[in-house]
């Protein structure tokens, strides 16, 4: 199975190295989509559906903390988890971030394994690591 993500950060720059992070560390991604702020996310959600949110929280026009409160406040969005990528380490930021609903939450710089656990642990797939048959 494939999961459809969308990476949300102002940098197209970051954008392209989250999205290389993902497809190195083995994760499944089908399809990518991608916006610089909140508002843009909002864009594309209204657009097509997505598996899991990988989003930044300093953004103009719309920040990921704003960003995810519209996730939150929305019966059918609320449902795709969201993990906040971060250069904040802070215990304060993570835990604030999970309470406005962060399903997880990764501290730049990471690594393509440290990604895809945190992407596999929100979306409940299996650890696959050692099943070689």
């Amino acid at each position: 199975m494939s999961f459809r993500v969308l990476i949300v950060d102002d940098s197209p720059a970051m954008r392209a190295f989250v999205r290389r992070v993902v497809e190195m560390s083995g994760f499944e991604a089908g399809l990518f989509f991608e916006a610089a702020n909140g508002e843009e996310a909002i864009e594309v959600l209204n657009e097509n559906w997505v598996d899991v949110i990988l989003t930044d929280i300093n953004m103009p026009k719309m920040n990921g903390e704003q960003f995810l409160r519209h996730v939150e406040a929305d019966e059918h969005l609320r449902a795709i988890p969201v993990i906040v990528i971060s250069t904040d380490a802070t215990e304060q930021r993570r835990t604030q971030m999970m309470n406005l609903g962060a399903r997880g939450y990764v501290t730049k710089p990471f690594t393509p394994e440290g990604l895809r656990q945190e992407l596999e642990v929100v979306l409940g797939v299996p650890d696959s690591v050692g099943t070689d048959f």
